[in-house]
């Protein structure tokens, strides 16, 4: 059974920044891409960024040049370095593998940044 699991959300003053994590098990993992996606109270699910196996990246343009997914294949983890934060990236982030038979969702991660 996949598993994906985030981590490193919180609560930051604007301009701070944060990096979450998502550890996947039960897969393959660094043959499929990874993304991050986040959706704020009365919002639709957004992509943030994704990176694939060969880790091309892309990224949503409310966030190029803050933030930066990446992964490390000998842990099974995907990162998203967030930088540069703003009150309007307030939002729940989750983290999701693509697979042959469909996508994994992790739980989501909160992410608040107010002063």
């Amino acid at each position: 059974q996949v598993r994906l699991v985030e981590s490193g959300g919180g609560m930051v003053q604007p301009g701070g920044s944060l990096r979450l994590s998502c550890a996947v098990s039960g897969t393959i993992f660094s043959r499929n891409a990874m993304g991050w996606y986040r959706q704020a109270p009365g919002k639709q699910r957004e992509l943030v960024a994704r990176i694939t196996g060969g880790r091309s990246t892309a990224y949503a343009d409310s966030v190029k040049g803050r933030f930066t997914i990446s992964r490390d294949n000998a842990k099974n983890t995907a990162y998203l370095q967030m930088n540069s934060l703003k009150p309007e990236d307030t939002a729940t982030y989750y983290c999701n593998i693509e697979l042959p038979m469909g996508r994994a969702w992790g739980q989501g991660t909160q992410v608040t940044v107010s002063s």
